[in-house]
């Protein structure tokens, strides 16, 4: 079964277009997404999941549940990069410690979109507070990973350079953040029927989207993929280990949270993946001396496209094993 999973994730036509754009680079095609196109495409996956996700709690309201999965993902955010930072300072610096910390503790919010792709393809949804856990689970990781820097720096000069509030309200404001609290709060307020209007837009076109959104992936990835090779052996290493560990261990002990398959995978999913818009932005500010040419293609070069072809099937494999 776990066979079939997985063969259908590789030949899923978002994914493969995720191959297209690193083939195009390999090639040395002149393909690429206007920047313009590719940032309305972003603000568009965000505001589609969050504005669903919103309409669908409206549909369920707050229960005990809800309560106990919000918890569930900060504690998630703020447990990862506490243990990563101290496996990681042991090879590298402080501040790049800290920001890859952050990185591994923070979420992607395009791996939740291929998530919840994945689960469509197999018939099976998460619940439309999921979104709001992810949006959570962005910034507390940052905060946690900026308090280390703070304490670790000997030098000092991060605590003086850092601003923790600034970090904070940076993390809360960013974009991605913001447009996907903001659809999700819109969904859950909107008039029903009026929301039956945008459906088209927000539902019937989506997959379409994702698919030239992961193309353009392919071809970022392919791009950075090389500029953290010089770091050697233990950021690649890193870079798988963590996610199949984080997946792994949430894929199990979400079961103690929730008893919908769906909701525990986009957990495990969750647990899993790695920021690559909200946390660099952030460390512009919070971490200047760490290099964006480490955590970012870790990110993006490695995890993202681990987490979208093995570890979906094998998380899901581990969720269904243990319900």
């Amino acid at each position: 079964m776990e066979f079939q999973i997985l063969l259908s994730n590789l030949t899923n036509p978002t994914l493969l277009f995720f191959v297209l754009g690193i083939i195009a680079v390999w090639l040395k095609s002149d393909l690429q997404i206007p920047e313009s196109s590719s940032k309305f495409i972003s603000l568009y996956l965000l505001f589609s999941i969050g504005f669903k996700g919103g309409q669908e709690l409206a549909h369920g309201g707050i229960n005990q549940e809800i309560v106990y999965s919000l918890f569930f993902g900060l504690l998630i955010a703020s447990i990862i990069p506490l243990y990563t930072f101290f496996i990681l300072k042991m090879k590298l610096s402080i501040s790049d410690a800290g920001a890859i910390a952050a990185t591994y503790g923070s979420v992607s919010a395009v791996t939740f979109v291929a998530a919840v792709s994945f689960l469509d393809s197999q018939s099976i949804t998460s619940d439309g507070h999921m979104v709001a856990v992810m949006a959570l689970m962005e910034s507390p990781a940052i905060i946690v990973g900026v308090i280390l820097m703070m304490k670790f720096d000997k030098e000092g000069s991060q605590s003086q350079e850092t601003d923790l509030k600034t970090v904070i309200h940076h993390s809360f404001t960013n974009g991605s953040v913001l447009m996907v609290l903001g659809s999700l709060i819109i969904g859950l307020i909107a008039d029903t029927k009026q929301a039956e209007g945008i459906k088209p837009f927000t539902t019937d076109i989506f997959k379409g989207f994702l698919a030239i959104f992961l193309l353009e992936m392919g071809m970022v990835t392919a791009t950075r993929f090389s500029s953290f090779l010089k770091y050697g052996w233990f950021v690649t290493v890193f870079s798988l280990a963590i996610p199949i560990c984080n997946g792994c261990v949430v894929s199990y002990l979400s079961q103690f949270v929730t008893n919908e398959i769906g909701n525990r995978f986009i957990f495990a999913i969750l647990a899993a993946s790695a920021s690559y818009i909200a946390v660099p932005a952030a460390m512009r500010l919070a971490a200047p001396k760490a290099d964006p040419g480490l955590y970012v293609p870790m990110a993006l070069g490695v995890t993202f496209p681990f987490n979208i072809t093995v570890g979906m099937p094998l998380y899901f494999f581990i969720v269904n094993y243990f319900s």
